[in-house]
């Protein structure tokens, strides 16, 4: 009985250790999500800044070639 309870007390504390390094690795995971969120926001507002410049500076290019044809200019 006293080799059962000592395999028992060898066998929770490597299941502790493999807990705790789960554990870290976890800890390290919901960091690098964090992180990666932060820079998905930061691009999707560069993003929309670009697109949105673009799509005016085509409407005004659009707007003066219409006039030049239409003779307005």
């Amino acid at each position: 009985m006293n080799i059962e309870s000592d395999a028992r007390v060898v066998y929770d504390l490597a299941m502790e250790a493999r807990i705790a390094r789960l554990e870290v690795a976890v800890e390290y995971m919901q960091r690098d999500i964090a992180e990666l969120k932060a820079d998905i926001r930061a691009i999707r507002t560069t993003d929309f800044r670009l697109i949105f410049g673009a799509i005016v500076t085509v409407a005004l290019g659009n707007a003066a070639l219409m006039a030049r044809g239409f003779g307005w200019l």
